[in-house]
């Protein structure tokens, strides 16, 4: 029997960008279900009970949340294509640490530096680009995380790379000014069509997270 992968999913979610991206790069054909946030789906609901959030990665009917759990999930049963993990236990240990290193730092302060002005988004600023050199240290000379090949690290980090323009210009700041060696990883993957057709166009998400501070009533 076929696979039937269904993926619940907000197209500027970097979260979901992360499970389409894995997907691509092992090849797998998969369903795509855009989500209105504002008026979630029943199956959403039902797949999520708990946090009743997007991405909700469907495999063969048994829904899989939390989209750092969903790529594990994707690396282990389509281990055969394309793996993003090390076998060696310490190394896939390493690669979770730097993943979740991502979701509570680069997100957490990407929100900050989005979202506020003056002294506390000169911190958020200062604090961000203290995160991105400590990547890049982990990156080294390696093209990728993953060594010569995207793996976890890779997979869980580039989707931001959307969010790089609404960060710039909130900020008023250049991420490839300030960390090159970064942004050139960005680029790098940027090159591979499993990247580059999976993730959200920058300007897009820009315009429209301009439209939602404008219904919110707030001043850029």
């Amino acid at each position: 029997m076929a696979d039937e992968v269904l993926l619940l999913d907000f197209w500027p979610s970097p979260f979901g960008m992360r499970l389409r991206v894995a997907l691509a790069e092992k090849g797998i054909q998969y369903e795509y279900k855009e989500e209105d946030l504002s008026n979630k789906s029943a199956l959403l609901l039902q797949s999520n009970p708990v946090h009743k959030k997007i991405p909700v990665l469907i495999h063969n009917g048994k829904p899989v949340s939390e989209s750092l759990v969903a790529l594990e999930y994707i690396d282990e049963v389509w281990k055969d294509k394309t793996p993003l993990l090390p076998s060696d236990p310490y190394l896939r240990a390493q690669d979770r640490f730097w993943a979740d290193f991502v979701d509570k730092k680069v997100y957490e302060i990407g929100k900050v530096l989005r979202s506020t002005k003056g002294e506390e988004q000169e911190a958020a600023k200062k604090e961000f680009l203290e995160c991105i050199g400590l990547l890049e240290e982990k990156l080294g000379d390696k093209p990728y995380f993953g060594g010569e090949t995207l793996g976890f690290v890779d997979v869980a980090l580039i989707p931001f790379y959307s969010w790089f323009y609404v960060y710039e210009k909130f900020g008023n700041f250049s991420i490839e000014a300030e960390q090159p060696k970064f942004y050139a990883w960005a680029k790098r993957c940027m090159q591979k069509e499993s990247v580059s057709k999976s993730l959200a166009d920058q300007k897009a998400i820009y315009d429209l997270f301009l439209q939602r501070m404008k219904a919110r009533g707030i001043d850029q």
